[in-house]
């Protein structure tokens, strides 16, 4: 089992940096991405091109 407190670095696509349109629109990208690949993760913040997830 994962412990829920131990951070997770997920990569982000450079994709989503292209299509972004502004930064409201990067953070729905970022979302969606992580909800579609990464269930049960919520994103903490974004830094360096990663997304600093924890387990739901």
């Amino acid at each position: 089992m994962y412990d829920q407190d131990v951070p997770t670095h997920v990569v982000l696509p450079e994709w989503i940096w292209k299509e972004a349109k502004d930064t409201e629109h990067l953070k729905q990208l970022i979302l969606q991405y992580i909800q579609k690949c990464y269930p049960g993760y919520r994103v903490k913040k974004v830094s360096n091109g990663m997304a600093i997830c924890y387990r739901s």
